[in-house]
């Protein structure tokens, strides 16, 4: 990855949480905290990362400080990293006993077209309104999606994606979610089956011209229908005609990152790291 590359990302995890989060500083480190109460986006936030002035000060007694403030908050002691932002971070946070995962990123190359894949009969596409009435299953579809891992076709259906989509809407993030997508700071889109049930959704943040594409989801009873592909494709098309110029991704598994590859994103040469962050998790 080049350095302008790597800087718009990095600038980028430290500017799009600031749509929902105030940011506190803990010396080298900074945490944000969500102004109003509700699920985290994906990838936070509630999570702290290194400033960049600081990133190789960091001390196990600031690690410490943040932790605190974190339990206090009642919110996951989560961090979040690009590993060659701060390569000694890690050994830090293991040692405090926090989980520590990796997530290679993959960039989309500007040049690159990336024309929609074919759909099965009757599936669309669409950016979902704030007042969408296929928004609360497409809030609850990564739930299901995200819990049975891989790309294999599982149990989860309709009966389970209505079970968790009453869920969020009691329990008040569905409500908590439209005004983010009203602002234009979460972009939504899903795949309809003909009953106009979400069966496979992704999204993105926008911030200075860059994006991280997110969340993206099949229902497992709908997988191996380039669902997944489709809505990728959709989300960075869509963001390319809003003005956003440096579309990335993470990626979990190597089968994940062929699909991404077959529409024209590349190894971006860097790794997100992240400790105790359920959200991405």
């Amino acid at each position: 990855m080049n350095d302008l590359l790597r800087a718009r990302i990095e600038q980028y995890y430290a500017v799009v949480p600031r749509l929902f989060a105030d940011a506190e500083e803990f010396g080298p480190l900074r945490l944000f905290v969500r102004r109003e109460p509700g699920a985290p986006y994906y990838g936070g936030p509630s999570h702290a990362q290194p400033t960049a002035e600081g990133a190789a000060a960091v001390t196990a007694a600031d690690i410490a400080r943040v932790r605190a403030r974190q339990r206090e908050l009642g919110v996951p002691e989560a961090f979040e990293w690009l590993a060659e932002a701060a390569p000694t971070l890690r050994s830090r946070i293991e040692a405090a006993g926090l989980p520590m995962e990796e997530r290679p990123l993959m960039v989309l190359d500007p040049h690159h077209p990336v024309p929609p894949p074919p759909l099965p009969d009757g599936v669309t596409i669409r950016r979902l309104t704030a007042d969408d009435r296929a928004l609360p299953g497409a809030l609850a579809l990564p739930r299901l999606a995200f819990a049975e891992a891989g790309t294999a076709v599982g149990p989860a259906g309709r009966a389970e994606l209505s079970a968790v989509a009453e869920e969020l809407t009691e329990d008040g993030t569905v409500e908590m979610t439209r005004p983010a997508i009203r602002a234009g700071h979460k972009v939504l889109i899903a795949a309809l089956a003909p009953d106009s049930t979400p069966i496979a959704v992704g999204h993105y943040h926008p911030a200075s011209g860059t994006t991280e594409i997110g969340g993206v989801g099949t229902l497992p009873t709908a997988r191996r229908q380039g669902l997944a592909a489709a809505v990728t494709a959709a989300l960075a098309t869509h963001a390319r005609a809003h003005g956003v110029r440096t579309v990335f991704l993470a990626y979990a598994e190597d089968a994940v990152a062929r699909i991404y590859a077959r529409l024209g994103f590349r190894p971006a040469d860097t790794t997100l790291l992240i400790a105790n962050q359920p959200a991405r998790s």
